[in-house]
């Protein structure tokens, strides 16, 4: 009987996995403020012509090593301390001096690590705040925007410029707002 080999569904990945790559929907965003204020704004007064065209620890660690070594030596800080806490630390796991190296580094890999995990889970939630922030701010202006973008068509004196701004305004909202809400229900 042959075994079903079962495959580990994969990550999707995220539309937005860093804080540099929020930087065109905050463009975006702002965009969208300045041309509702500005009735007189069309494409080609906005730097974002072509998108609308294309629509811790470590230190701790050496801390808790340097105290360890200290307290082990017989003799403090001196070469006789030094040998002598090392090959006490390294007595730990039955070895000698080059194994009471890699005991007392272990603290500074291990809390260097902690200190990576940790300042990788605040990234993270600040990643998802911003994330948030901005879907609120999106979904505020898209229905604006909408707004605008009607009225602009049923004014035949409206320029060809100002209702691209305000078509290309509602067409990168919508997709922003699908974007930044696939990410946060990850």
């Amino acid at each position: 009987m042959k075994k079903e080999i079962k495959e580990k569904p994969k990550k999707e990945k995220l539309n937005f996995p860093n804080m540099d790559s929020l930087q065109p929907v905050v463009n975006i965003i702002n965009e969208a403020s300045i041309t509702l204020g500005d009735p007189t704004r069309t494409i080609k007064d906005s730097p974002l012509v072509e998108v609308f065209a294309a629509a811790l620890g470590s230190g701790s660690g050496a801390g808790v090593s340097f105290m360890a070594l200290y307290g082990l030596g017989t003799v403090g800080l001196s070469a006789a301390g030094i040998t002598s806490a090392l090959a006490a630390a390294g007595s730990i796991v039955g070895g000698g001096m080059a194994a009471g190296v890699l005991v007392l580094a272990a603290p500074v890999a291990g809390l260097a690590g902690v200190g990576v995990a940790v300042a990788k889970q605040i990234k993270k939630k600040q990643l998802r705040q911003e994330k948030k922030r901005l879907y609120t701010e999106a979904k505020k202006k898209y229905p604006l925007i909408l707004e605008a973008n009607k009225n602009i068509q049923l004014d035949e004196n409206a320029s060809q410029e100002r209702k691209d701004i305000l078509k290309g305004l509602e067409i990168m909202l919508k997709k922003v707002i699908d974007e930044l809400e696939a990410d946060l229900i990850m």
